[in-house]
């Protein structure tokens, strides 16, 4: 008896692949796209064609040829409220989110799977670059970079908890991009060249502020821009447009040039300074997973990423407490910022991670 499972389609390219993929090894196989969003909720007129349409269709197409069925599933309050909601409320307490690990944690492997036992799967699969193994002697899942490390997604995985990697599959982890498109392509898919989206899925035609402002009915108030010794050097446009390590867009004449350096909520002011002020060796991380050990005793000698599209650096990681794990890299790293996730490695494989405050 072939084993049930659902395929997380998002009508691009790699997820029609994974279900191919998956319907070629055997599985019983329906295709699930998660409505996400309404119009509203991202600022587009209620009136246009509903903003994800294109996205369900092409996906619809998929299934059809593929002859396995189709489902579409509304999840678009929870999205709202752990996604949209924690992203602006985010912005608006000095930090800049990952809202793509926000969802990969609530949508795609918290609400998704818990709807697809819910319907007789036994486990989902996903569109995403990288590999999971089983670890007979530690008896734990592990979680793998991806073979092509150009398309590597495990940054945005780290927070995935045992229950859910023992159930989860990704089809593409020892494939290119390349090789996947022309798989699409030999298979007559209409959306083997479809772009992918390279911005926040939910923020269309305009800046992260101006959503912000959108979203919330708010208008961010002016503030000081301060150097390190606390003087006055200009006046900033609202504390919601300006992000750790920031140049452009500042406005301000000086000898050598400016970046954001911190940001102070309280008093509405945000804090420039020269590039070499921006580094820092040490990270601490809350609200973290661990998925080599569910325990971590003493010091460990791991790399880790405080940026997606950064390489691994290495650094000494330990637990301050049960809340904290604090990170102590070799070299300075530049522009740590608060919100975003540091991910910790062990060789190929994501020791875990948490969020950097």
């Amino acid at each position: 008896m072939s084993q049930k499972i659902l395929a997380a389609m998002s009508g691009g390219v790699d997820s029609s692949v994974t279900a191919l993929l998956l319907k070629e090894r055997g599985f019983e196989c329906t295709g699930a796209t998660m409505s996400l969003f309404r119009n509203k909720d991202i600022g587009l007129p209620e009136d246009m064609q509903f903003c994800q349409a294109d996205d369900i269709r092409d996906a619809e197409n998929v299934c059809k040829k593929l002859g396995i069925d189709h489902l579409v599933l509304n999840m678009q309050d929870e999205f709202r409220e752990n996604v949209i909601e924690r992203f602006v409320n985010s912005y608006e307490n000095g930090a800049t989110p990952n809202p793509c690990i926000y969802c990969n944690r609530s949508l795609k492997f918290g609400e998704l799977l818990k709807q697809a036992i819910d319907l007789g799967f036994s486990q989902i699969a996903t569109g995403h670059y990288a590999r999971t193994e089983y670890d007979s002697n530690t008896g734990r899942y592990l979680l793998k970079k991806a073979k092509d490390p150009k398309k590597d997604q495990s940054y945005v995985l780290y927070g995935l908890t045992q229950e859910v990697l023992s159930r989860v599959c990704f089809p593409l982890g020892d494939l290119t991009k390349e090789e996947v498109r022309r798989i699409a392509s030999e298979n007559g898919f209409e959306n083997a060249q479809k772009s992918e989206s390279q911005d926040i899925c939910f923020i269309k035609d305009m800046g992260y502020p101006d959503f912000i402002e959108h979203y919330t009915g708010k208008k961010y108030e002016h503030g000081d821009f301060l150097d390190l010794d606390g003087k006055v050097i200009g006046r900033h446009k609202g504390i919601i447009r300006y992000t750790v390590g920031q140049r452009k867009g500042l406005g301000i004449a000086a000898k050598e040039p400016l970046y954001v350096y911190d940001k102070d909520i309280e008093n509405n002011t945000v804090i420039l300074a020269g590039e070499k002020d921006l580094y820092s060796e040490k990270v601490t991380v809350r609200d973290y997973n661990l998925i080599m050990t569910d325990h971590l005793e003493g010091n460990l000698r791991i790399t880790a990423k405080t940026r997606y599209n950064q390489e691994a650096q290495p650094a000494i990681i330990s637990r301050t407490d049960d809340d904290m794990l604090e990170l102590i890299f070799d070299e300075p790293q530049r522009a740590i910022t608060k919100g975003q996730a540091a991910v910790i490695y062990y060789g190929d494989y994501v020791f875990g991670g948490g969020t950097i405050v």
